[in-house]
C-alpha cells in the first residue's frame, strides 16, 4: 500500500505571537525572520523569541524554519555562524537562505530551504540544491502547473509553492532597482518597493501611453481553487507570503487554507496533514476581507491580462455592491453585504484613482459617510475594513486540540492513568491510594473530571475504565492525576519528536553555470570559494558590492504591453508608439526592453 504523502501548510510569522497564532488556526509550519539576514530586514525576531515558537510548535509537531534568506557581507559571518549554531541547538527545523556563502562554513547539520531568491526556476538550478544537500527548494513564483510539475518528476527536493500573498513583479533575487535608485538592496531584505509607485509610461517620441499609474503594481496572488492541481503536481508545502502583515491577516488566511485542505485530504486519503491536531476556527475565513490589491492566479495556467492592479497598490478589499442613490449625508446601494458602522470603504473615483471613506452609520440599505465622498449612480463599492471582522480577530479566534484517549485502571496499591494521542504517543502515572468501594455508580463522575482538559492542548475522544468495581476515587484526586498525566504526555510527545538533520555531500556538486555575472549575487569570499568548489570559473561580484551601470535592475515575467493589447507575439495586434519605451516617476527614467522569445520585460536606468 502506498503510502500517504504529508501536506504542509506553512503561515508567516511577523513575531512570536502571530507564529502561535498561525499554529493555532492550522498552520503545519510557520517561517520567522532571524534577529539579522532575513529579507524582511523590519521583521526581525530575537532568538528567545524563536526558541519559544519552536517549542510551542513542536507541542503540535509543527515545524518553524528561520529565514538567514539574504546576502551576507564579510565581516557580518561570525554572527551568522553564531545565529545558526544556537538556533540549531534551538532545534529550528530548518534555515531559508540565499547566501550560499553558508555552505562554506563549519555549521551544524541543520536542513537547509533554498530561499525564493535563489531563483529557483530551472531543473539545473533544482538538481543542484538535491546534491548541495538542501531538503528543499521554494519555487520561483512564475512558473506554470505544468513547469512546477515537470520539476517535480526529476527530482526528489521538497517543493514548495507560494499560494496566497503579494506578488513581486521581478523573478525574486533579482530585482536591483531598489538598491540602485535608493541604496536600499532587496537581497539584504531593505526593498523600498519602486514596484508600487505611480508611473508615466511614454515612448520614445515623448507620447504618453499612461499617466500616473502603477504600471509595475501587481495583484495578490490567491491560488486557493488551485491546492488540489498543485498537489497532484507533486508540491509538498504551499506557503502563504505576508511576514510584514498583522496577526489578523495571518489569522484569517491561515484557517481559510487549513479548511480547503482538509475538504482535500477528506476525499484524497492518499494526501494527509503534515502536523498534530484538529483546527476550530471561531469565525467564517474569508481572504476577501483581509488585505488585498485583487487577486490573480499569475501564471499558474498560462500568460494572462488580469495580473496588475494599475489603479492603487493598496487593498481593495471585497466588493459590497452599487451606490443606488445619493442624498445629502446618506446614500444607497445595491448587494447582499451588510456594512457596519465604522467600516472602510472605497471606489474608482472619475480620475481612475482609489479614494476612501470610513462609514459613519449603517443602517439597512443606508450608508451615512463621515464625509460625503464624491461618487456616482453605479459606482462599485469594496469594503477595505470590516470593523466586526476585525474585532472578531482581534480576540481568540481558533483553537487547536490534539485528540487523546484515557484508560483508567487499577493496579496492586491503587490506579493509573494512561493517555495515548493520535500519533502514538503514550504516558501512564500511577497513583498509589486506598481502594473504596463507592456507593453510587462513578461512571459520570470518572468522564466529568477526566474530560476536564480546559487550555490544554488535548481533547478527549475515548475514555476506558478498566476496574474491577466501583471505586471511588475523589474528584481533586482525578483532576491532579489527569494534570500529571498531561504533563508526562507532553514530554513524551517532545522526545518522539523527530529533529531532521542535514546529510552533507561527500562530493561538491557541480554549479550549472561556469560564469556568475552579478546575477548571481556573489557578495563575500565564502560564496566565492563555494562556488569556485563547485567548478565555477569565473565570478563577478554582486550588485550591491560594485553597482553596475546600464545593466538591467528588473527581470519580470510581466509585460506591460500584454494587458494592453500590445503583444509583440501576436500579429493581429499593433501599437502607434515608437520604441524604446520609459517609465517615469519623479527623477528616475526607467527603459523598457522587451525579450519576446522568453516572454520577459528588462528595466534599465538611463
Amino acid at each position: 500500500m502506498k503510502t500517504a504523502r504529508r501536506i504542509e501548510l506553512l503561515a508567516p510569522a511577523k513575531n512570536l505571537e502571530t507564529g502561535i497564532e498561525a499554529i493555532n488556526h492550522g498552520a503545519d509550519a510557520v517561517y520567522i525572520g532571524a534577529p539579522q539576514f532575513s529579507a524582511r530586514a523590519s521583521a526581525g525576531n530575537s532568538l528567545e523569541d524563536i526558541g519559544q515558537l519552536i517549542e510551542y510548535a513542536h507541542t503540535y509537531w509543527a515545524k518553524v524554519y528561520v529565514a538567514l534568506n539574504t546576502l551576507i557581507y564579510d565581516s557580518e559571518f561570525p554572527i551568522a555562524e553564531k545565529f545558526i549554531r544556537e538556533l540549531y541547538t534551538m532545534r529550528v527545523d530548518a534555515l531559508i537562505i540565499q547566501d550560499l556563502g553558508i555552505l562554506n562554513l563549519p555549521i551544524p547539520p541543520v536542513p537547509l530551504h533554498a530561499s525564493t531568491q535563489c531563483d529557483n526556476r530551472s531543473i539545473e538550478k533544482v538538481r543542484f540544491f538535491e546534491e548541495a544537500g538542501f531538503s528543499r527548494a521554494v519555487l520561483a513564483r512564475e512558473l506554470s502547473l505544468s513547469e512546477i510539475k515537470a520539476l517535480a518528476e526529476q527530482t526528489h527536493l521538497q517543493l514548495e509553492v507560494f499560494v496566497h500573498g503579494a506578488l513581486c513583479v521581478s523573478y525574486s533575487g533579482q530585482c536591483y532597482i531598489s538598491q540602485a535608485l535608493a541604496g536600499r538592496s532587496a537581497n539584504r531584505g531593505e526593498c523600498a518597493q519602486f514596484c508600487r509607485l505611480p508611473y508615466t509610461l511614454q515612448d520614445a517620441s515623448g507620447k504618453i501611453i499612461a499617466q500616473n499609474k502603477h504600471l509595475l503594481s501587481l495583484k495578490d496572488l490567491n491560488l486557493s481553487k488551485h491546492l488540489e492541481d498543485l498537489l497532484d503536481a507533486g508540491v509538498t508545502s504551499l506557503k502563504i507570503e505576508g511576514r510584514l502583515k498583522e496577526t489578523g491577516y495571518v489569522k484569517n488566511i491561515t484557517a481559510y487554507y487549513r479548511q480547503r485542505l482538509d475538504e482535500i485530504f477528506s476525499k484524497r486519503p492518499e494526501y494527509i496533514r503534515a502536523s498534530s491536531g484538529r483546527t476550530i476556527p471561531f469565525f467564517v475565513p474569508d481572504p476577501a476581507k483581509s488585505f488585498n490589491r485583487g487577486f490573480t492566479t499569475y501564471f499558474l495556467n498560462g500568460r494572462n491580462q488580469a495580473i496588475a492592479s494599475p489603479e492603487t497598490p493598496k487593498s481593495f478589499g471585497e466588493p459590497i455592491g452599487n451606490v443606488k442613490d445619493l442624498n445629502r449625508n446618506y446614500f444607497t446601494v445595491s448587494g447582499q453585504k451588510t456594512v457596519h458602522n465604522g467600516d472602510g470603504l472605497c471606489f474608482i473615483n472619475g480620475q481612475k484613482e482609489m479614494q476612501g471613506f470610513r462609514v459613519n452609520r449603517a443602517e439597512v440599505g443606508k450608508i451615512f459617510p463621515a464625509e460625503m465622498p464624491s461618487l456616482l449612480p453605479g459606482t462599485t463599492l469594496y469594503r477595505n475594513y470590516d470593523h466586526e471582522f476585525e474585532k472578531t480577530l482581534s480576540k481568540k479566534s481558533a483553537e487547536r486540540k490534539i485528540e487523546i484517549e484515557f484508560e483508567l485502571a487499577e493496579n496492586a496499591f491503587g490506579f493509573s492513568l494512561t493517555a495515548a494521542d493520535e500519533d502514538f504517543c503514550q504516558a501512564t502515572v500511577a497513583l498509589p491510594f486506598v481502594k473504596e468501594t463507592a456507593q453510587k455508580d462513578q461512571q459520570a463522575n470518572y468522564w466529568e473530571q477526566l474530560s476536564k482538559l480546559g487550555n490544554t492542548s488535548f481533547e478527549l475522544s475515548r475514555l476506558t475504565i478498566s476496574l474491577t468495581e466501583n471505586q471511588f476515587i475523589p474528584s481533586s484526586v482525578l483532576s491532579d492525576l489527569k494534570r500529571r498525566t498531561i504533563d508526562c504526555l507532553l514530554s513524551a510527545r517532545k522526545i518522539n519528536y523527530l529533529q531532521a538533520k542535514r546529510v552533507a555531500p561527500t562530493v561538491f556538486p557541480v554549479y550549472p553555470q561556469s560564469a556568475l555575472t552579478y546575477l548571481g549575487n556573489v557578495a563575500n569570499k565564502n560564496a566565492e570559494a563555494f562556488y569556485f568548489r563547485c567548478g565555477v570559473k569565473q565570478i563577478a561580484p554582486a550588485f550591491e558590492n560594485q553597482m553596475p551601470e546600464d545593466v538591467p535592475l528588473m527581470f519580470t515575467k510581466y509585460c506591460i504591453l500584454y494587458p494592453m493589447g500590445y503583444c509583440k507575439k501576436d500579429k493581429k495586434t499593433s501599437s502607434d508608439f515608437k520604441e524604446p519605451l520609459y517609465l517615469l516617476s519623479g527623477k528616475n527614467r526607467l527603459q523598457l526592453q522587451f525579450d519576446c522569445v522568453n516572454c520577459e520585460m528588462r528595466v534599465i536606468r538611463v
